[in-house]
C-alpha cells in the first residue's frame, strides 16, 4: 500500500469512503448495514487502510456508529474523518456536534474534523473559533474542510490561525476541476486533496452502458445519461487498455491515476469485502508516464452534458428504467 505523509500524519493513499453505510439511498439493505460494512472497515485495516471516512449527515448517524463498532479494539490502527453538517454552524453548534460524532464513533479524540460544505449565511470564522476549541481541549486533532474553493479553503485556514489539513472534494478522471488550483496549491504548501467519487460512482470502472444502466442514488447522476456513456467510452476504452497491460480492472486504473499525484489520496466506498480489496490493491499499481498521459487527454476530450437540461432527461430515463421492472 503506498502512504502520502502530508502535515504531519501518514495516511494510506486509498482509503475507505463509509458514505453507504446506513444509508438508504443506496439501497443497500440492512443485512450490508449489520454485518458487511463492518467486515469491509476490518478488512481495510487488515490491508493497511488506515484513513477511513465518514459524516454525522451518512444515514443520519449510523454510519459514524458503524465504524465506530468496527474499529473497537483497533483505534490505533485507523485515522478517522467525519464531517459537520453546516446547519447553523456556530461555534457552540460545532462544539456540541463534534462531542455527538465522537459519541457515535466512540472515540476520545476525532482525528480529522471536516466542514461538510460551505455556508455563506454564517460567518466562517466562528465556525473556525468552534475549531480552535475543539482542537484545544484535544476532541480535534485536524481540521479540514470539503466542497471549498480555494479561496474559502485559504479564507478557513486564515480564520483558524492554523493550517486547515485537507479540502475533500469530488475528484476523478471524469472531474477534474481540482486539478485547476487545488491539487497544485496542496503539493506546494504540504496539505492534503482527499478525493471523493474518485470512480465517479462506479462510472470508470467500464461497467455501465446504455443497456445496463445503475439504479438507487446513481439514478440522479447526470454520467448515466445514455448520451453520456456514449461520450465516455474513449476514456473507458482508455482504462480498459491500460488495465489488461498490468493485469488490472478499469477501476484500478482510475483509482491509480488519482493516487498518482502527490499529496492526493482516494477514499471509494465498497460493497462488499472484495471490492475493498480490489480498492486496496490500486494502491499498489504503478501507472507510467506515458499511461497517465494518455488517460489524462482521454479524460480532457469526455465532455458530458450537464446543467440544468439534464434534469429532464434524468426524469426519462428514471421512468424508462421503472417501466422495465
Amino acid at each position: 500500500m503506498k502512504y502520502v505523509h502530508v502535515g504531519g500524519v501518514r495516511l494510506s493513499a486509498i482509503g475507505l469512503g463509509a458514505w453507504q453505510f446506513g444509508s438508504r439511498e443506496w439501497g443497500y439493505g440492512t443485512e450490508y448495514a449489520d454485518q458487511e460494512a463492518g467486515a469491509i472497515t476490518r478488512r481495510a485495516l487488515d490491508l493497511g487502510i488506515n484513513l477511513i471516512d465518514t459524516a454525522e449527515v451518512y444515514g443520519f448517524g449510523k454510519s459514524e456508529r458503524i465504524v465506530g463498532r468496527a474499529i473497537a479494539g483497533r483505534r490505533d490502527e485507523a485515522f478517522i474523518a467525519t464531517k459537520l453538517f453546516p446547519l447553523a454552524p456556530l461555534a457552540p453548534v460545532v462544539h456540541e456536534r463534534a462531542i455527538a460524532s465522537a459519541r457515535r464513533l466512540d472515540v476520545r479524540a476525532i482525528d480529522l474534523y471536516q466542514v461538510h460544505w460551505p455556508n455563506p449565511v454564517f460567518p466562517l470564522a466562528s465556525t473556525m473559533r468552534g475549531m480552535q476549541d475543539l482542537q484545544s481541549i484535544g476532541l480535534v486533532r485536524h481540521v479540514g474542510v470539503s466542497n471549498f474553493s480555494l479561496a474559502q479553503w485559504q479564507d478557513a485556514e486564515s480564520a483558524l490561525g492554523s493550517p486547515v489539513l485537507s479540502n475533500q472534494v469530488q475528484y476523478s478522471l471524469a472531474e477534474r476541476k481540482p486539478d485547476r488550483e487545488l491539487v497544485e496549491w496542496a503539493q506546494a504548501n504540504d496539505r492534503l486533496i482527499i478525493a471523493y467519487s474518485p470512480l465517479a460512482q462506479g462510472l470508470l470502472s467500464a461497467r455501465y452502458d446504455r443497456s445496463n444502466i445503475p439504479g438507487g442514488v446513481r439514478t440522479g447522476n447526470p454520467l448515466f445519461l445514455a448520451e453520456n456513456l456514449e461520450r465516455a467510452e474513449e476514456l473507458l476504452a482508455a482504462l480498459r487498455q491500460v488495465a489488461a497491460a498490468h493485469e488490472a480492472t478499469p477501476a484500478q486504473v482510475a483509482l491509480a491515476w488519482v493516487i498518482r499525484k502527490p499529496n492526493v489520496v482516494a477514499i471509494p466506498g465498497a460493497s462488499s469485502v472484495s471490492q475493498l480489496e480490489a480498492n486496496a490493491a490500486a494502491g499498489d499499481l504503478d501507472l507510467s508516464d506515458e499511461e497517465d498521459r494518455m488517460l489524462t487527454e482521454a479524460s480532457d476530450r469526455f465532455l458530458p452534458r450537464t446543467g440544468p437540461g439534464t434534469f429532464a432527461a434524468l426524469a426519462r430515463a428514471r421512468v424508462q428504467q421503472l417501466s422495465r421492472h
